[in-house]
């Protein structure tokens, strides 16, 4: 995997942290950017040490499946692409259900939370032969520079849904996908 296609995977696995950065945006009025670098750190570092522990995890049941690695890359990429898209046709007015007051406990969730995907992703990497610590830096940077601008954002694009950035997402997710099963196949 290189750099051009980590990138990408960083863009869609940070939307989560943007779109949850947004929501907080919208309700919290103090210390705006005290709480934006909260969420981004909070974001950021689950980014970074997800993909970590799943590349990890992979590297050690690895020669079990060497097979059909590519064919477990593709069917994830797929279910986590649909599960994003899916999510991001729901009905939710998530911002009233967000708490105002960002404890640890609160921002250790949301990092948690929103890098789920990041964690099975990192195993991709590991059958994609992608280095992990470049690999999980440049995704936890991605997302909290994406988590940074989706706290401000709120203010310029409280019109526009963020379903369509989520929709995004799932697409290249999906795309990622497919490109794995092409290399291996074709």
């Amino acid at each position: 995997m290189n750099f051009i296609e980590v990138f990408f995977l960083a863009l869609a696995l940070s939307v989560d942290a943007f779109v949850v950065s947004f929501s907080y945006g919208l309700i919290i009025k103090k210390k705006k950017g005290k709480t934006a670098l909260k969420l981004a750190s909070a974001t950021g570092s689950g980014q970074f040490i997800m993909p970590v522990l799943g590349w990890y995890g992979a590297k050690s049941i690895y020669h079990q499946i060497e097979q059909i690695d590519h064919w477990i890359a593709f069917f994830v990429f797929l279910m986590l692409g649909l599960k994003v898209i899916s999510d991001a046709l729901k009905e939710c007015d998530c911002a009233e259900k967000l708490s105002k007051n960002l404890t640890f406990k609160i921002l250790f969730m949301i990092g948690v939370a929103t890098s789920i995907d990041a964690f099975v992703s990192g195993s991709m990497l590991y059958f994609m032969k992608a280095p992990v610590w470049t690999s999980a830096l440049l995704i936890g940077m991605v997302t909290f520079v994406n988590s940074c601008i989706g706290f401000n954002f709120c203010r310029i694009f409280k019109k526009i849904p963020t379903r369509y950035l989520e929709i995004t997402s799932g697409i290249i997710l999906i795309g990622l996908g497919f490109k794995v099963l092409y290399e291996h196949i074709g």
